[in-house]
């Protein structure tokens, strides 16, 4: 069976389209599997210097979808125009939470820097924070396909490679 290595050669970045797509079952380690994929597939790219931001985010994202609903989830990767990485991860729950329901704004960083000081003693739920701290550009969309009855949510995330994660926090 074929494999990629992420110790193979680094290509250039890649000027086609792509999109990957992986299925992820409701398993404690699906977070992992998403981060080793995500990795693979940014270096056979040429887009490593993406590759720390987005597997925290995507991590943060996935065990998001694994934590509010009850069954599989599903990872897309994108390469959109200028480099940019466009990571989209589908869950069954419907709800499209605050404030991913509306597009980043002047003051996204504000606001969310504010909320992580406020929640600086909390033990969980800053992983979608991290999203709207590091990410260039992040949102979301209910899903309802009435040919099949599934519904759920899209919540996704775009990177640049100019963009470093901890940039904000200096």
């Amino acid at each position: 069976m074929p494999t990629v290595s992420p110790q193979a050669r680094c290509l250039e970045p890649s000027s086609q389209p792509w999109t990957y797509s992986l299925r992820l079952p409701h398993d404690a380690r699906a977070a992992r599997v998403a981060r080793a994929t995500l990795r693979v597939v940014l270096h056979s790219h040429g887009m490593t210097g993406l590759a720390d931001t987005a597997e925290l985010l995507t991590s943060e994202m996935v065990t998001n979808a694994l934590h509010y609903s009850d069954g599989p989830a599903q990872l897309r990767l994108r390469n959109m125009e200028e480099s940019r990485l466009r990571v989209i991860v589908w869950d069954s729950n419907p709800r499209i939470p605050s404030p991913f329901h509306t597009p980043p704004g002047p003051l996204t960083h504000h606001n969310a820097l504010t909320e992580a000081a406020d929640a600086a003693d909390a033990t969980h739920g800053r992983g979608l924070l991290l999203v709207r701290l590091c990410a260039d550009n992040w949102g979301g969309y209910p899903l309802t396909d009435h040919r099949s009855g599934t519904s759920g949510r899209l919540l996704w995330f775009e990177l640049t490679p100019h963009h470093e994660a901890f940039d904000i926090a200096a």
